[in-house]
């Protein structure tokens, strides 16, 4: 089960996820975003999309990972539910599930327009990071 926490932000919301390895805390990252716009028991694991990406650091991987699901929300309207994330030196590869949005099953709860490097943090000897997100 992905772990995170969410935070409080003057007029954002953030979080902190952690995972028994740091790719496990991007996948609960990803999860917790989804969770903050939409309620996910509903969601089924119906399609799938593949990330791979290149970063200079680690907190641009995490910035552009949030930020690379964001944009298949806006663009086919896809939410994920479940994220099998691996890390390797500077670079990211994921296998994203999920199913399109559909008013009359899912619930949107809170529109988040991107995540922001605003305390972007992480840690890599306890497997955490922290991400605030512009809604």
């Amino acid at each position: 089960m992905p772990k995170f926490r969410l935070i409080e932000h003057t007029a954002d919301i953030g979080l902190t996820a952690s995972g028994k390895t740091l790719a496990e805390a991007f996948a609960s990252a990803a999860y917790g975003m989804f969770s903050i716009m939409a309620e996910l028991q509903n969601v089924r694991e119906k399609e799938s999309r593949r990330v791979e990406l290149k970063g200079q650091d680690i907190e641009t991987l995490l910035f552009d990972w949030l930020n690379s699901l964001l944009y298949y929300f806006d663009v086919e309207g896809l939410l994920f539910k479940k994220f099998d994330v691996s890390l390797a030196e500077g670079g990211l590869q994921a296998t994203c599930h999920g199913e399109k949005y559909d008013p009359k099953r899912h619930q949107i709860k809170l529109g988040v327009k991107s995540a922001t490097y605003h305390m972007l943090k992480v840690d890599r000897e306890k497997n955490e990071v922290t991400v605030i997100f512009d809604v």
